[in-house]
């Protein structure tokens, strides 16, 4: 009988990784850096939020940059280069929300939703490949959502330049490959953040998004960290172009009650 024993000392360690986070000023992000950092990463916090001059707090190196304005992107990727030499991770966290009724939906609300969920997005995943082909190593993570995958009412921008992220981490993958750079779409169902507090305080819709999952709870950002810690390391080696949803069952849910 051959016995195959797997070492996995490291196989999930993000230890000395150099990651960088877009819009970790608050929520997922922020809690994000926080864990990445305490697992052993040195974590860029990129948020627009951050005052001026602010370089490091609690461990994390915050940097203030708009995702939507290519010249401070180009700012900020030079920073980090000339200091770490490298960037390992980058997760595209930044996000916002205007929802309204779709007769109603302004142009003005359309373009600065797609303009920080997608094209920031875009923008700061160039900049960051031309140091990942370099090094011919490299883990993308986009945080897209369930909404990139189902039809949610009064919300056409968001659940648009979800969708657009989700396709666009695919598109990447395939260009990327070669290059053994990986990525991949990590899609939270309803977590309890700043973005949804006010359904969470909702009694009836509380209620129905939780109807929805298999687990019966929203989720919580905690819930996030081992995916993403799995995504930024070793462990996650061969898989790239996926989509990985962490969502409590919901998008496999069939009926929701009985």
């Amino acid at each position: 009988m051959l016995i195959v024993v797997i070492m996995n000392d490291g196989l999930f360690s993000v230890k000395g990784k150099v990651i960088i986070i877009t819009g970790s000023g608050q929520g997922i992000g922020e809690f994000l850096a926080s864990g990445l950092s305490k697992s052993g990463a040195t974590v860029y916090c990129i948020d627009k939020k951050f005052k001026k001059g602010q370089k490091k707090s609690r461990g994390l190196n915050k940097i203030l940059c708009d995702i939507t304005k290519l010249d401070e992107i180009k700012t900020t990727c030079s920073e980090i280069i000339k200091k770490d030499k490298r960037i390992d991770v980058l997760i595209n966290n930044a996000g916002i929300t205007i929802p309204d009724k779709i007769d109603n939906y302004a142009l003005d609300s359309w373009r600065k939703t797609l303009d920080v969920n997608l094209t920031g997005a875009f923008l700061f995943t160039q900049q960051v490949l031309r140091q990942m082909k370099k090094n011919h190593s490299g883990s993308i993570i986009n945080i897209t959502s369930i909404n990139a995958e189902f039809g949610f009412p009064d919300n056409p921008a968001y659940i648009a330049s979800k969708g657009g992220l989700k396709m666009l981490g695919k598109s990447l993958a395939r260009d990327c490959g070669k290059y053994g750079i990986r990525v991949n779409n990590l899609g939270p169902g309803y977590i309890l953040t700043k973005m949804t507090e006010k359904s969470y305080r909702n009694k009836k819709k509380y209620a129905a998004r939780k109807a929805n999952t298999m687990l019966d709870r929203w989720g919580k950002t905690s819930d996030l960290l081992g995916p993403c810690i799995f995504l930024a390391s070793e462990a996650s080696s061969y898989i790239t172009g996926q989509d990985i949803y962490v969502d409590g069952g919901w998008s496999a849910n069939g009926l929701q009650s009985e």
